[in-house]
């Protein structure tokens, strides 16, 4: 039966056709972390946000999108990949539009949690879709993950980029009520280019997927409070407790249920754990690291949203460049393992770099090096940590594989988020001077956490990544 689905998808005329259309979309999902991050001043002076409070239009989708992609790649897998994709983006547009439209604080990121919602229904169901067309082909396989990475790294880095030029140009609503137009040409072209796709006979977690929904919540608000209340405070304490008992139950619920939302048995794939782990690093390390360079460009350098998205820029260009060029040719050379470990050493240095800034810094100086190593090393990491994490997974574990590999992308972030946040905020609050350096101090402190962060990723690259030996497969066994 593989093997006459595998020829079926070799076949298939649209394949690449379909590739740009998942990538488009996965490029929207990326953006949407994105996109709003330079808008943030402004959304904090329109709806009242306080500082502590604003993360939390960043958090409210990542928690959400992060803790539902299990669920999300478990519906795909049983009621078809092209069904649920349309559906998420179904309630991505929809959710765009509400959040667009906000008048308060909740509205706003209530309907950043719902956008977090359809995300996460999209994002496993294409990745699945992406590696079913491509299965019998290991080389197209690569081709089509490497443009995956692509699609999700530029989302992130162009996202800055258009939400600067919408926030100044019009307001930092357009960068909600964007999605309306792009959401719906991508439900017209659905239908076009991708197969419908299988229903299948079988039972959903949902115990599964309220726990760890629930879990990822609890510990993330507990981290994001101990910024205001201090680690020892009962509103930290007991969020923290009360997630890490969730997800112990989560684990519990795992091993014990028929029907389990993330069968544990998928652990036992080659490189699937170690690729997953560094996907986690790898977040932790990228997106703070972009929030932070947002926030130094705006409130230290004193750019305008427009300049400082345009700081950024270089990002996405030398990302594409660097993951399309070279990141699939070093891999090709020397393997997994040692251009993944190239990567993270190369990334932590511009982590390093960027602790050394200065309250009078320079674009130049202080940001477009460190910026250019840190999407090398991105791209060097990102392409073997994602073939690791999915490419040799079963077919028939297509959307679990990729629900995974996006849960803990998205656990990373916002986790790694709160945490650095925490820690820049801390050093800015015991820091001496005015405020501009106050706040350039606590980016300090984030940056180099980041870095190493990176370094660490580097040595579990090391010892836990086993590249392939010659003739294995790639999820087709």
């Amino acid at each position: 039966m593989t093997t006459q689905s595998q020829n079926i998808t070799l076949a298939d005329p649209n394949r690449w056709k379909a590739l740009a259309l998942l990538c488009f979309a996965n490029f929207l999902v990326m953006m949407d972390t994105a996109i709003i991050q330079v808008a943030l001043p402004s959304i904090k002076e329109t709806l009242g946000y306080t500082e502590a409070n604003l993360q939390w239009v960043m958090n409210a989708f990542l928690i959400l999108f992060g803790g539902l992609l299990l669920l999300g790649g478990r519906l795909a897998d049983l009621f078809g990949h092209r069904r649920i994709f349309m559906l998420g983006v179904s309630i991505l547009t929809m959710a765009s539009l509400f959040a667009g439209l906000a008048w308060n604080e909740m509205s706003l990121n209530v309907g950043r949690a719902i956008q977090g919602a359809g995300s996460a229904l999209i994002a496993p169901a294409a990745l699945s879709i992406i590696m079913i067309l491509f299965s019998a082909n290991k080389k197209e396989m690569g081709k089509a993950l490497a443009f995956w990475g692509l699609s999700g790294a530029a989302g992130g880095s162009i996202g800055i980029v258009l939400g600067g030029v919408l926030t100044q140009l019009l307001s930092w609503r357009w960068t909600l009520l964007f999605y309306v137009p792009v959401g719906i040409l991508v439900l017209v072209l659905s239908p076009k280019l991708l197969q419908k796709g299988m229903r299948k006979v079988g039972r959903i977690d949902y115990a599964g997927a309220i726990s760890v929904t629930a879990a990822l919540m609890l510990i993330v608000y507990g981290i994001v409070t101990a910024e205001q209340n201090g680690w020892q405070a009962l509103s930290t304490t007991m969020p923290l407790i009360i997630g890490t008992i969730l997800f112990i139950i989560f684990i519990l619920i795992q091993v014990f249920t028929k029907e389990p939302l993330m069968p544990l048995r998928i652990f036992k794939t080659p490189n699937l754990a170690a690729g997953n782990v560094s996907l986690i690093l790898l977040a932790v390390s990228w997106f703070p690291l972009v929030y932070f360079l947002i926030l130094y460009l705006q409130q230290v350098l004193k750019y305008e949203p427009f300049l400082a998205a345009m700081g950024m820029l270089p990002a996405p260009v030398l990302m594409a460049i660097f993951m399309i060029v070279l990141a699939e040719r070093v891999m090709a050379k020397l393997g997994m393992k040692l251009t993944m470990f190239i990567g993270f050493i190369i990334f932590g240095i511009s982590g390093l770099l960027l602790s050394g800034n200065t309250a009078d810094g320079n674009y130049w100086g202080d940001v477009f090096i460190a910026l250019l190593l840190a999407a090398l090393g991105n791209a060097l990491a990102y392409l073997p940590a994602t073939t690791a994490a999915v490419s040799e997974a079963k077919t028939e574990e297509s959307g679990l594989a990729s629900g995974l590999y996006n849960t803990t992308y998205q656990v990373g972030s916002a986790v790694g988020l709160a945490i650095l946040v925490s820690i820049a905020a801390a050093t800015t609050a015991t820091a001496t001077g005015n405020t501009v350096v106050a706040l350039n101090v606590g980016y300090q402190q984030a940056f180099f956490w980041g870095g190493m962060v990176a370094f660490v990723g580097a040595i579990l690259a090391l010892l836990f990544i086993r590249t392939p030996k010659q003739g294995e497969g790639n999820g087709s066994t």
